[in-house]
């Protein structure tokens, strides 16, 4: 991956534990590797989003306006904040950022001139395109040796995964569903 070491392990090191013990040793290790990996996510996209001269929550909200431009839902600020978890002020700053750094136009809905839209630009979407690329490309190769049940399975694990966070007290008025996020 070329990325320095972390604090939790070094590049390429796997977390300790076993996914096929029995029960909640088992959902402990896969909860301890889903961690990592989302931490190591983490890291990639703060790396990243610093590179481009962005906050992380900047990177965040690009992420979600693509899905929503790629879903061609009506994005909003309102809608915005809720999916960042952000009050009013802050996604007003985070808006006038992105809009400064021509990754979005605020405009008027057509059909309700109250309502404000928020509609990516093509910088923002090469931006993403040049984030997700290079990461698509990884997961593709590393997925090559797996055949379609395969990855199928893998599609239905992340799917009841996403589910289970989705039962968190924290993210019941946001979002659910890793086939709505950004797939390349």
């Amino acid at each position: 991956m070329g990325r320095q070491a972390t604090g939790r392990r070094a590049a390429g090191e796997r977390v300790a534990g076993s996914v096929e013990s029995d029960g909640a040793d088992a959902a402990l290790a896969l909860v301890r590797r889903l961690r990592g990996l989302a931490s190591d996510l983490d890291q990639l996209g703060a790396t990243f989003a610093e590179r481009n001269s962005l906050h992380a929550t900047d990177l965040r909200a690009l992420v979600l306006l693509l899905d929503a431009d790629r879903a061609q839902l009506a994005a909003t600020p309102g809608w915005l904040a809720a999916q960042l978890g952000l009050g009013s002020a802050a996604t007003t700053a985070l808006l006038d950022r992105l809009e400064r750094a021509g990754h979005l136009v605020r405009s008027a809905d057509p059909g309700d001139r109250r309502r404000v839209l928020l509609r990516v630009q093509e910088q923002a979407r090469y931006l993403g395109w040049s984030f997700f690329a290079p990461l698509v490309g990884r997961v593709d190769a590393a997925m090559a040796d797996f055949d379609a049940d395969e990855r199928a399975t893998v599609a239905r694990f992340l799917g009841a995964m996403d589910g289970a966070l989705a039962a968190e007290p924290d993210r019941s008025d946001r979002r659910g569903g890793r086939g709505d996020r950004f797939d390349g």
